[in-house]
């Protein structure tokens, strides 16, 4: 039976994990790639941690629960159990259940976070024709979200072809790009996402300044 398209990007950033290994740098301030990849893993078999952690109101990287898991990762054996339990099937794992409504855009980003952080960042991917459909179906659904500061309105347009409007206004503002690019840039990652901003000088302006300093 073939992987789901997030279950496919689970095992591809488990890859990139083992790789880096633990200590390198990523796109999430405050996080080295043990602290992302507790992240990933507590997201999905215990996401109280996550809530409470959030709750605590401590910046990123001194988080009093994931940190715990991240320092116990800063091992090799620490560390190379904690891929082995990203890929498991124990524990609560509701986001599995649904598969890429939950883990798709998730996986894909915190990917990237992994792939363009420290000073050799590595070029974007060429993913498969049917994943990036995937990645732009399930961006659709959530850009609304992304762009509820925007004070214009605002059009994706994939490199693959659809476009879509996710804020109507008098003037607009088109973010071009691949559906990946386009999805970094909606969660945050606006300087690392290669995406085109067309619209008058105002109204892109305008648009820069609610998006891009948006802590997402």
């Amino acid at each position: 039976m073939a992987l789901s398209w997030s279950e496919a990007e689970r095992h591809a950033l488990a890859a990139t994990f083992r790789e880096v290994g633990p200590g390198a740098p990523t796109l999430c301030a405050g996080w080295r790639s043990e602290d992302l990849l507790a992240h990933s893993v507590l997201r999905e078999t215990r996401p109280w941690v996550i809530a409470l952690d959030r709750a605590s109101g401590a910046p990123p990287g001194e988080e009093p629960r994931q940190s715990a898991t991240a320092r116990a990762a800063r091992t090799p054996g620490g560390y190379a159990a904690l891929v082995d339990e990203l890929l498991g099937t124990d524990g609560l794992r509701l986001t599995r259940r649904v598969g890429d409504t939950a883990n798709l855009l998730e996986f894909v980003v915190h990917h990237e976070d992994l792939r363009r952080a420290g000073d050799s960042p590595r070029p974007p991917r060429r993913l498969p024709d049917a994943m990036r459909a995937a990645v732009w179906q399930r961006l659709r659904s959530m850009a609304r979200l992304a762009v509820r500061r925007s004070p214009v309105g605002v059009v994706l347009v994939s490199a693959t072809g659809p476009r879509a409007v996710v804020r109507r206004g008098a003037d607009s503002v088109a973010l071009v790009g691949d559906p990946v690019e386009l999805t970094l840039y909606l969660f945050g990652r606006t300087r690392h996402a290669d995406v085109e901003l067309r619209g008058g000088p105002d109204t892109v302006a305008a648009f820069r300044a609610a998006l891009e300093g948006d802590p997402r």
